[in-house]
């Protein structure tokens, strides 16, 4: 059995401690439980910030896309802080940026701005930019097309489908959901040279059979699980 290497998704929260998910609290925790890398999801206020935040909207206060940065909570990451949190890890930046949304931009702004940051910052071999939507990762690979991107396919997608579309978008890696997972799909992403991430495995058995299948990624909730099971304690 191969040993996928193991990603914390939303980073590693604990509610019983008041760490909340994609948080820098997080982030840490991930690392201290041994997570390879971190799965965070990215948003842009309406005055241009990227914040690290997987709902459109902050209860309570409104949509994401239509508040300036100062309005938001404390523990709302800004992106570059979430990055250095995460220094020495892989990170998964999830754009979020779906049609029918609050705040969607059909431009791919923060699809561009998030490229630029990762080149900035010098991290373009320990980044992978994802999204369920191909416009966005069509952007980043206009703008920088050394990046790894990789499509999100949710479990409403046609598994057939799923490498030839991420072939036509020009993604190095196919982020399934766990029941899309087989072995034709694993087959058929090998030899497409595309890297498989699956999500979100949180029981024993689908992470074996995971590894099994020689997924080189999984997206966890519970990184001390998958590590055991992947006998990497």
């Amino acid at each position: 059995m191969t040993s996928p290497a193991v990603w914390a998704h939303r980073g590693s929260p604990d509610p019983a401690s008041g760490i909340r998910e994609n948080t820098i609290e997080a982030f840490f925790r991930a690392r201290l439980l041994g997570a390879d890398g971190v799965e965070l999801d990215v948003r842009r206020t309406a005055d241009g910030a990227l914040v690290v935040h997987h709902d459109s909207e902050l209860r309570g206060v409104g949509p994401v896309g239509e508040l300036v940065s100062d309005r938001l909570p404390e523990w709302v990451a800004r992106l570059p802080a979430a990055l250095d949190a995460c220094e020495g890890l892989v990170v998964n930046i999830e754009l979020k940026n779906l049609p029918g949304e609050t705040g969607f931009d059909p431009d791919e702004g923060m699809a561009r701005q998030v490229a630029e940051l990762v080149v900035a910052t010098g991290r373009e071999a320990t980044v992978v930019i994802s999204s369920f939507w191909p416009g966005s990762l069509d952007a980043v690979h206009d703008a920088h097309p050394q990046l790894a991107t990789g499509l999100l396919v949710g479990s409403w997608f046609a598994p057939a489908a799923c490498v030839p579309m991420a072939l036509e978008h020009g993604c190095t890696a196919l982020h399934p959901h766990c029941s899309l997972l087989d072995e034709s799909m694993a087959v058929g992403a090998g030899e497409a040279g595309l890297s498989l991430a699956t999500w979100t495995l949180n029981d024993p058995s689908s992470i074996r059979t995971a590894a099994e299948l020689g997924v080189g990624t999984v997206i966890t909730d519970d990184v001390s699980l998958a590590l055991s099971v992947l006998g990497r304690e």
